[in-house]
């Protein structure tokens, strides 16, 4: 059993006064499931129902009795309801709407039994239940493993010690790159990451990597709600990952001849399903920040290895150096926004991107995170702090004066002006500390007041 970070919130919930049913959300094969059962061992009770049984399914079918539905399960198991140690675990939730509907239930009725549901596809599947529990259930939500994970995977315990340290130790800095290439290159996919631990290498992936994209090409049917969507799906799926260092535009995405309409219906679809995200931009710089969904967004596979693995890249990025080398710059900003993503563990959160388009001037900032009343520019460039003219650009219309550049040197922060004559201060920040970004900043603006 892998241990997930999320796992310290799962205790949180167990020891809560008033706690509610939790539905624990995200794509197929994140471990959702390896996850409860692992958790499920700190019961002395548990019982495990996995609705795509059409035994476990009948429970929620017969009657919507709550009383009815919770002495039949605690029947059939053996266990006493009014036992306050036993976990209730509803795996693949979503096979049943009116399990869901009944969850509100438990809220109100059995407060005493722990319940945790999990799912993929939940947003399609709400859509069939006639009454949501809201207010009355609890969300977290699961991702594929972050470096830091990653770094626990391979039972690496130095790495892990230093870079738990703020500021990191410039001497951890080479092994430290050289670890986080080899997760850029391998990704988070829990299956993926176990059978590397185990072995070190590369040479057993492939099939994983194939299984994994081929059983989401297979789920087109569970996205699209016609044959005309599914077609649509199966195309962007086929072809969205070689548009993954640009911007895209709906109308006839990857040389098709698709309708606007028609392709952005299914990338809202696969969005919903967390396998190909939408990421908009931002034009503020001052909070709050929010989405112009009318101007082109770009794309976010669930998973770097994956993509990698669609590319047929994985072999050329081993030995590389500095993987924001590779694949047209596009990698290593994909795998630092997916590992901020997964920072979101109580709602799903994406970050966005800054752009001004302006004839003759459009300047584009990577990545813009929101702290506190502030909105911090980052971006993820090999190079001289010097040229960083979009960030420069932010920088002179921001009311403040911090902003990070991620890239493969060391840690550091240095006072910088942009061309126009504003001060500020740079945050140099290696990749492999994305996903402490937040303790990160909260030390930058600690340090440089």
């Amino acid at each position: 059993m892998l241990k997930r970070d999320i796992y310290s919130e799962l205790e949180r919930w167990k020891e809560k006064k008033h706690r509610k049913p939790l539905i624990l959300r995200g794509a197929r094969q994140v471990g959702k499931t390896t996850l409860i059962k692992m958790f499920s061992g700190t019961y002395l009770n548990n019982i495990i129902l996995n609705l795509e049984n059409s035994k476990d399914r009948a429970y929620f079918e017969k009657t919507d009795n709550i009383k009815e539905i919770v002495e039949s399960i605690f029947l059939s198991h053996n266990i006493e309801p009014d036992n306050e140690t036993v976990l209730l675990f509803i795996d693949e939730i979503q096979e049943s709407p009116e399990a869901i509907r009944l969850l509100r239930y438990f809220h109100e009725e059995y407060p005493q039994i722990h319940v945790i549901a999990a799912g993929s596809l939940l947003e399609f599947a709400l859509k069939d239940v006639r009454s949501f529990p809201v207010g009355r259930v609890e969300y977290l939500y699961l991702y594929p493993f972050n470096f830091i994970e990653f770094l626990g995977a391979i039972q690496h315990k130095q790495a892990l010690k230093q870079i738990e340290q703020i500021p990191i130790n410039n001497f951890a800095h080479q092994t430290l790159l050289e670890l986080y290439n080899q997760y850029v290159i391998v990704g988070g996919m829990p299956e993926v990451v176990k059978v590397y631990a185990e072995n070190k290498s590369m040479l057993n992936l492939s099939d994983i990597y194939e299984s994994l994209w081929g059983s989401y090409q297979d789920d087109v049917e569970k996205y699209a709600r016609n044959n005309a969507e599914k077609k649509i799906i199966g195309h962007i799926i086929k072809t969205a990952a070689i548009l993954i260092d640009k911007r895209i535009k709906f109308q006839g995405f990857g040389n098709s001849n698709y309708r606007s309409r028609e392709v952005a219906e299914a990338l809202r679809s696969l969005d919903s399903a967390q396998i190909i995200q939408l990421i908009y931009p931002v034009t503020a710089t001052e909070p709050p920040l929010q989405a112009d969904l009318k101007k082109s967004p770009r794309l976010q596979f669930l998973d770097t290895g994956l993509l990698n693995y669609a590319l047929g890249i994985q072999a050329d990025m081993i030995g590389v150096q500095d993987l924001n080398n590779t694949y047209k710059g596009a990698i290593i900003p994909h795998m630092v926004t997916q590992e901020l993503i997964a920072l979101s563990y109580k709602k799903r959160q994406k970050p966005n991107f800054w752009v001004r388009e302006k004839a003759q001037a459009a300047s584009e900032v990577d990545i813009v995170i929101s702290y506190k009343n502030l909105i911090i520019p980052i971006e993820i460039k090999s190079g001289s702090s010097g040229s960083l003219k979009s960030l420069h650009q932010f920088i002179n219309r921001s009311k403040h004066n911090y902003a990070i550049r991620i890239y493969a040197g060391k840690f550091r922060i240095e006072e910088n002006k942009t061309p126009e004559g504003k001060n500020y201060f740079l945050m140099n920040l290696p990749y492999y500390l994305s996903s402490k970004i937040e303790g990160y900043v909260e030390y930058l603006i600690r340090v440089c007041p």
